[in-house]
């Protein structure tokens, strides 16, 4: 992949970031969160720029079009996860986990605390829209924190400076509070950065139930459940709905780990929770 286009080192490069700047709260300070004295990493300061260059109201719309077709493919849950699977980067030291083991870390950590099997589910779910890689997507296209387009770039978002050089940063149908929205619209009518958890949604959307939807949706939205920054945009159900996005955060972020989970011995676990949810085949 073009290295101009992709300057991770690796698809999980950004998700370290994160650790980085929101350490889980039962390890660190809180004088030490958001920490940005120490300088960042060339490659993610590099893909940040690029993302919030490209991420424009037009784009979203486009990509959104071109994917929400879901004619990519058809494949089992296990197909997707082995292609998926695919992205492993056999050059990176730091661990030498598939993707399906990732997946299973995060939806283990909440299956063994007992939350519902819709939870357990999306847990195992939610990066599986990476495979947006394997079509030629480039990474800041795919990873990345979320965030509202149409409307004003919050300065909560991380490297909120890079937006300067965006096309929609001068425009005056997109450069003011709330765009083209109106006031506590709800995120149901807001047009998100186009990624992994838009496109996960898109795929999954029909299937689980709405919570779920709601995690797989915004679960990199950091601006919102981590800094506020969009409250103007919600309204009373979408703050119900993020509960559940709250609880899946702290999984999703805190729960990496080099050992390896047994993916033999649980796939029939999912394999069951999934048939209560998923057809046989699903359109990519």
């Amino acid at each position: 992949m073009d290295q101009v286009k992709n300057p991770l080192k690796d698809m999980d490069e950004w998700e370290d970031d994160l650790l980085e700047r929101y350490p889980n709260p039962n390890e660190k300070t809180k004088e030490a969160f958001r920490n940005y004295d120490d300088p960042p990493r060339d490659t993610v300061k590099e893909f940040y720029r690029l993302n919030h260059i490209n991420q424009t109201y037009d784009f979203v719309l486009e990509k959104k079009k071109e994917f929400g077709q879901l004619n990519r493919a058809e494949m089992s849950l296990w197909e997707a996860v082995e292609f998926l699977n695919t992205l492993v980067d056999d050059s990176d030291p730091d661990t030498d986990l598939d993707q399906m083991q990732h997946l299973f870390q995060t939806s283990e950590a909440i299956r063994k605390d007992g939350h519902s099997d819709w939870m357990v589910l999306t847990g195992f779910l939610h990066d599986l829209g990476k495979v947006l890689c394997l079509w030629e997507e480039p990474q800041w296209a795919v990873v990345g924190d979320t965030f509202p387009v149409g409307c004003a770039f919050s300065e909560e978002i991380v490297f909120a400076e890079f937006f300067e050089e965006n096309a929609d940063f001068n425009d005056p149908r997109y450069n003011t509070k709330y765009g083209v929205y109106d006031k506590n619209c709800g995120l149901k009518n807001v047009h998100m950065s186009w990624g992994h958890d838009e496109y996960i949604y898109l795929v999954m959307k029909d299937y689980l139930p709405e919570e779920a939807q709601y995690v797989l949706r915004y679960h990199s939205f950091y601006p919102q459940h981590r800094e506020n920054a969009y409250e103007h945009l919600m309204d009373e159900h979408d703050h119900e709905m993020f509960k559940a996005v709250k609880l899946f955060n702290q999984y999703d972020l805190y729960t990496k780990s080099p050992v390896k989970p047994d993916s033999e011995k649980l796939k029939p676990i999912y394999q069951e929770i999934a048939s209560k949810y998923l057809p046989e085949k699903i359109a990519f």
